[in-house]
């Protein structure tokens, strides 16, 4: 039997540890939290649809069903050159075969601290929500919400997950009689937000905006955080009685501070078949590798978990489990997700023939509740995947 370690028990490296299984590895998953964050639908914990245990799934119970080791520590360096991972608690192991899904890290921001993120620490859901339900109690307030950008690596920037707290907290608002008590704001460095989506869904985002009252404050850089405003480039100022910011990503520290290859925004640079360059056995998937593709590529889940299923079959060829041809990530490129407004949805794709935004009203909003459901049972193997999901 051959042996594969992954590190990282995200959405990328779940999907790994069961594909890997199903390749016939012997597979140990080395997390340092014992849950899988179901980061696509904690959008609903800052406004009480979901509580934090039903977006926290054990990874216990995904270990013994598919049958592989889960171990909980923490990786603290890697060394590509000697082929090693130093954990904290267990030390130093020789791994010949390793797959980092371990995600990315967070640009900084001065005045961080004073912000919380919907993409960030799980915990900060948490916060979020008893940050909002104070607002609520007071009846009132200035709400801003928004996320950066990486000039070295754009396809690292994450903004629909803000955009859906945005959405549903202002339907929360509206049900309490509330929303006209709030100004609300969305910011962004780049001109156009959401562009990679294309012009016809910019186009349906600006109505929306238009129709619900909220503001904009896009192309000015963002210079610090405080507690209660934001501080751009030009001086000029939003004052904030709650912001939500996601920074951009970029290499976690770990991983900068590693001798693996990296690009401008230390990503770890790999080839289609996440193979991590000069590091033979090695591989890279999920938000912690460098893409390559079209100006509009994305990092996203589905994504994550094609590479995942790639490098499984991929290292399967490589150490004789299998005959056939390695399978690429790169033709598998696209952006596709629903983005939930609380009463409904849109439903976003786009590829290099085509770009569009689909409103759902109503029914969008339970296809992604839906989608949760089946992300859930479908990991679990208790009912089929859908070709594509």
């Amino acid at each position: 039997m051959k042996n594969v370690t992954i590190i990282g028990g995200g959405i990328a490296g779940l999907e790994a540890a069961i594909f890997y299984r199903k390749e016939g590895f012997d597979v140990e998953l080395i997390s340092d939290r014992d849950y899988l964050y179901n980061f696509p639908i904690s959008i609903w914990i800052p406004v009480g649809t979901y509580a934090f245990d039903d977006v926290a799934l054990p990874l216990n119970t995904f270990a013994e069903r598919h049958n592989f080791v889960l171990t909980i520590d923490r990786v603290i360096a890697i060394d590509a050159l000697r082929k090693t991972i130093t954990l904290e608690k267990e030390g130093e192991c020789q791994i010949d075969h390793l797959v980092i899904a371990l995600g990315s890290g967070k640009m900084k921001h001065e005045g961080l601290e004073h912000t919380l993120s919907i993409c960030g620490a799980p915990e900060q859901s948490l916060l979020l929500k008893k940050r909002i339900d104070v607002l609520i109690k007071k009846g009132s307030g200035k709400i801003a919400f928004g996320f950066g950008g990486n000039p070295n690596d754009p396809s690292g920037v994450r903004g629909g997950p803000g955009f859906e707290l945005f959405f549903n907290l202002h339907h929360k608002l509206k049900k309490l009689g509330i929303r006209d008590n709030f100004e609300m704001t969305f910011f962004a460095p780049m001109a156009t937000p959401g562009a990679r989506m294309g012009e016809k869904a910019l186009k349906l985002m600006a109505m929306m905006f238009k129709k619900n009252n909220f503001r904009e404050r896009y192309g000015k850089k963002i210079t610090r955080f405080e507690s209660e405003k934001i501080v751009f480039e030009d001086g000029s100022t939003l004052e904030s009685d709650l912001t939500m910011f996601i920074p951009a990503g970029n290499g976690q520290h770990l991983i900068k501070e590693s001798n693996l290859p990296l690009n401008d925004a230390d990503f770890i640079r790999i080839n289609d078949f996440c193979e991590i360059e000069g590091v033979k056995g090695w591989y890279a998937i999920g938000d912690a590798a460098a893409l390559e593709g079209p100006d509009w590529k994305a990092k996203q889940g589905h994504i994550a978990e094609v590479m995942a299923r790639n490098a499984a079959h991929n290292s399967a060829i490589t150490v004789g489990l299998k005959s056939g041809e390695k399978k690429g990530y790169k033709n598998h490129l696209n952006i596709l997700c629903v983005m939930d407004m609380g009463n409904g949805a849109g439903f976003v794709y786009r590829d290099d023939k085509k770009a569009l935004l689909i409103p759902m009203p109503i029914i969008g909003h339970w296809m992604k509740i839906g989608w949760g459901w089946y992300y859930k049972m479908s990991k679990m193997g208790y009912i089929p995947r859908i070709p594509g999901m």
